[in-house]
């Protein structure tokens, strides 16, 4: 791999690992500062890699760089002199106090990292902008991005959020066996957005909207690397994103465009990660424990047998009705609408989709116009219309546009 590429590799595999240890080893006072001295030490490789060529070991040359980098910050950082002058001398005089970058501490770091970012005491939207930042390696360009928002209210919510973790002096460690549950679900949920963020998201850019899913299945795999995090909720929200991701290539035209379910080639669907959601979960089946993430996972499987029959749509349509009891949702309520179309027919369908009322949705009305074709073409265009001028993004208003053209006039 040439420099001009090898570096952009590294920043997004390393800079996660180096800032999470930084993190760990100075604490969460210094988040800010672990994020700098990572940033220096990838501004330093392209400088020096640049004029005398990509050393032997890159990644070791980076490792040695930070933490370098880190010992000399505070040797020189005189308003920092007298709160970690005591930590810098040891630092400097005990080998056991030297920075650990070794593959268990780095997995340590990550993990424990991942927890001290999903605090309450931050919004879901800053938890998932650290966890983009420190956990994911993502620029803060690449984070506006994914939240169709600019650099400066990012750099804003993670700043509020730095300075929140630090008033809060939250630790950065796993939590004892007693409190483990409550922060697993925060992480948990954290986790499950960012995915969403993703697979759901309104940026038009394929290449950000698939990383953050990939990102979010590497930090769910954290978890299963543990043994007090490796639970059947985590068990069941991996599968889930692997039933998913399966049908990423399905998902979009060559022109961009969203291709729905119902028009998908399932000869395009990753076979490979539908097994491996199938192996996740046979073991999220262990224990008495339902989750959402049990039902979703089993929804998304059932969305990976190819025959459209009419047990597949009952058996999903029991689920949504389970998952809506369990915490409603208004996607979980229009995805069980379609399911619903499928099994009983379109006219029970559109009663129970008009109930819902979720006139601010442009899903609301793509999925009434579905409904509508066939039975009311005047309605379902009407609808159509509407769905597209709520949309946001080129691609989605495309996809609606599509569906027009082929809407019979009669």
């Amino acid at each position: 791999m040439q420099q001009p590429e090898l570096i952009p590799h590294l920043f997004r595999t390393e800079f996660t690992k180096i800032t999470a240890v930084l993190c760990k080893h100075f604490g969460i006072a210094h988040i800010q500062l672990a994020e700098d001295i990572a940033s220096e030490t990838f501004l330093r490789a392209m400088e020096t890699w640049t004029y005398k060529g990509i050393p032997e070991n890159p990644t070791a040359w980076l490792y040695v760089v930070a933490k370098n980098k880190a010992k000399n910050y505070f040797a020189r950082a005189h308003m920092f002199q007298e709160k970690i002058a005591p930590e810098l001398k040891q630092l400097t005089t005990a080998p056991s106090t030297e920075i650990d970058l070794s593959d268990k501490n780095i997995t340590d770091s990550q993990l424990q990292m991942l927890f001290a970012i999903c605090h309450p005491a931050i919004s879901t939207e800053a938890q998932i902008g650290l966890a983009l930042r420190i956990l994911c390696g993502f620029g803060i360009d690449e984070i506006a991005n994914a939240f169709l928002t600019n650099k400066e209210t990012i750099n804003k919510r993670l700043f509020r959020a730095r300075e929140k973790l630090r008033a809060e002096k939250v630790q950065i460690s796993i939590p004892d066996a007693v409190a483990i549950q409550e922060h697993l679900d925060t992480v948990l949920t954290t986790l499950y957005l960012l995915y969403n963020e993703g697979y759901y998201s309104e940026s038009q850019d394929s290449i950000i909207r698939e990383e953050l899913c990939l990102e979010a299945m590497r930090l769910t795999r954290l978890l299963l690397d543990h043994d007090i995090t490796n639970t059947p909720a985590v068990n069941a929200l991996l599968a889930l994103m692997c039933f998913q991701a399966s049908r990423f290539p399905a998902r979009k035209n060559e022109h961009g465009e969203l291709i729905l379910y119902q028009d998908q080639d399932p000869a395009l669907w990753n076979q490979e990660l539908i097994a491996q959601g199938a192996w996740y979960l046979h073991a999220a089946s262990q224990g008495n424990t339902l989750t959402r993430y049990h039902m979703e996972a089993t929804i998304a499987w059932w969305h990976t047998i190819k025959e459209d029959s009419s047990e597949k749509w009952e058996n999903i349509l029991q689920l949504y009705n389970q998952l809506l009891q369990l915490q409603y949702s208004p996607v979980a309520a229009l995805n069980r609408t379609y399911a619903l179309s499928k099994a009983r027919g379109k006219a029970a369908a559109i009663a129970e989709a008009e109930k819902l009322g979720l006139t601010d949705n442009p899903y609301y009305y793509a999925l009434l116009g579905e409904l509508y074709q066939g039975i009311d073409n005047r309605q379902a265009l009407q609808h159509l219309q509407t769905a597209q001028h709520l949309f946001k993004t080129q691609t989605e208003k495309q996809t609606i546009q599509r569906k027009i053209n082929h809407l019979p006039t009669t």
